[in-house]
């Protein structure tokens, strides 16, 4: 059950010593499963790929399929369904449950194994096509027997010559420009200090106008305007601000 080449000591409430130690003694039920903290061990085994500084694929994937294992079997304990509620799971149960699935895992690993030496040993036979050799294509055009349909051949080569129709983009919709939504505000309020947002603005379609409001939000933000509204979704008076009223706020 241990898990190959892991040298991982935990210092746990439950139990201090490798992990390998570990999973014998919860295999022989000297320590419960409901009173191991498993995540604990996760985070021990970050730490020792902290400090080794590399990661060993083929041991963390045996890992996590062990704790994923020991994660299942946990819950299963602690909450168990309607159906099992009299009957819970057995330590012995378990235990097999638990090494059936660290087989199941093994077998798929050493069938990935032989796969890719196969791959790796077939690798040097590359497939050659080659022409037909000179006499077997030399054919008599008296036996020679039509194949197609000359109409069927002209129909299709009139479908290529034919354009196709226009493609119909009406359901996509104009992306607007934020940089653009801010040139317009800033050209607006070159000409006059202050504007109607709805007089100047209500005219456009419902994206354009909400692109404008992100433009508003940001000029406010740099401190180039600021506004009005006397209530609730009504009308927003822009007023270009004042830059020594600025500094006197900050």
């Amino acid at each position: 059950m241990a898990v190959a080449d892991l040298d991982l000591d935990l210092d746990l409430d439950v139990f201090a010593g490798p992990f390998d130690l570990l999973m014998a003694v919860v295999l022989r039920e000297e320590i419960s499963l409901l009173d191991l903290q498993l995540g604990e061990v996760v985070v021990a085994y970050v730490e020792h790929l902290e400090r080794e500084g590399e990661l060993e694929l083929e041991v963390a994937t045996e890992f996590l399929v062990l704790i994923a294992a020991l994660l299942e079997l946990k819950s299963r304990l602690m909450l168990p369904s309607p159906e099992e509620e009299l009957d819970e799971l057995k330590p012995e149960e378990a235990v097999e449950e638990l090494l059936a699935r660290m087989l199941e895992y093994r077998r798929y690993r050493d069938a990935a194994k032989v796969l890719a030496d196969r791959f790796e040993s077939q690798r040097g036979y590359l497939y050659r096509s080659a022409p037909l050799p000179p006499e077997l294509r030399r054919v008599a055009v008296e036996a020679a027997t039509a194949v197609y349909d000359p109409d069927a051949l002209g129909a299709a080569l009139g479908d290529l010559l034919t354009e196709p129709p226009d493609v119909d983009i009406s359901h996509i919709r104009p992306t607007v420009s934020l940089e653009r939504r801010l040139r317009a505000l800033r050209d607006v309020l070159r000409s006059r200090s202050s504007f109607d947002f709805d007089e100047e603005f209500g005219n456009e379609d419902r994206l354009t106008q909400a692109v404008t409001v992100f433009g508003l939000l940001e000029l406010y933000r740099k401190g180039e305007i600021t506004w009005e509204q006397d209530r609730a979704f009504g009308p927003i008076r822009v007023k270009k601000a004042i830059p020594d009223a600025i500094h006197k706020q900050g």
